[in-house]
């Protein structure tokens, strides 16, 4: 939907009011866990509020062919770039994903769960 789309402002205004309520429901928590998790893997990146690491767009799981494991792909604006730590020269973004709900550093070298919910 573009910005010059009948319906966009109220849809923008829907979509900051349900990330305002995940916030204020889980925001405490994530910020938790997005620090330790941070602080292990990419300590030279900013923690973002955990909205941020949410897809944008729909995202695709797929089968990686040389390894057959399950990976994910996003779109270019999902997700937050991060630098790892002990890769600092790889391209490295760290995604919120559902079903269950987990921490993912998705890069060219693949993908890594780094949190899952308990």
């Amino acid at each position: 939907m573009g910005y010059d789309h009948p319906d966009y402002d109220e849809a923008e205004e829907t979509l900051e009011a349900l990330e305002d309520d995940f916030v204020d429901e889980y925001g405490e928590e994530f910020e938790q866990i997005l620090e330790r998790v941070h602080a292990t893997f990419c300590p030279d990146t900013d923690v973002l509020l955990p909205t941020a690491y949410l897809p944008r767009t729909q995202y695709e799981k797929v089968i990686d062919e040389e390894t057959g494991l399950e990976e994910y792909e996003i779109g270019p604006g999902d997700g937050v770039w991060v630098t790892l730590k002990d890769f600092p020269n790889l391209d490295a973004k760290m995604v919120l994903l559902p079903s269950p709900p987990r921490l993912e550093i998705l890069s060219m070298g693949g993908s890594q769960e780094v949190w899952r919910a308990s």
